[in-house]
């Protein structure tokens, strides 16, 4: 698979390597110690995911293209402390958020999503494209939009394929 790292970090914070997870060549993974992968993921070309507040990835998950997952946020910190914001380290700065996120298994995130600091997006989930999540995403919603909106539930969604 060119392009697709296969081999490179598809390590679980436990040290279990994860055979079928996938991640683009393209892709950054930021603070990878913070990050941790399940198996069967694929993480798309030129996505970042911020492990510097910690990040996990159920099983399954697929981040599409363009895709970004960050997990903490220095925009006050930067604007409060200007050029002093170096001397600092992270979690003495004022005003600098540094939240876990968590996308639950066999969620799907929409090409050029942000997913910011301190969010759960559940399991079974459709992140639509172009989608800002912050907060809460229940299991199966189908969320879309900024700010985000539940439009529906995958489980309904998936009644016409297989029935009930």
């Amino acid at each position: 698979m060119t392009g697709v790292q296969t081999c490179a970090l598809p390590i679980s914070k436990s040290g279990k390597f994860r055979k079928l997870t996938r991640i683009s060549s393209s892709a950054k993974l930021l603070n990878k110690k913070n990050i941790d992968l399940a198996d069967n993921i694929w993480i798309g070309h030129y996505c970042l995911v911020d492990g510097t507040g910690g990040v996990t990835l159920g099983e399954g998950v697929q981040l599409s293209s363009h895709t970004v997952v960050y997990s903490h946020s220095s925009q006050d910190a930067i604007r409060l402390l200007g050029k002093h914001f170096i001397e600092f380290q992270d979690i003495n700065r004022p005003g600098y958020k540094l939240k876990s996120v968590s996308i639950g298994d066999y969620t799907f995130v929409g090409t050029s999503s942000v997913i910011l600091p301190g969010s759960t997006i559940g399991k079974g989930c459709i992140i639509g494209a172009g989608t800002v999540v912050n907060g809460t995403i229940p299991d199966y919603a189908i969320a879309v939009g900024n700010p985000v909106k539940i439009v529906g539930d995958t489980r309904e969604r998936d009644k016409r394929r297989f029935g009930d």
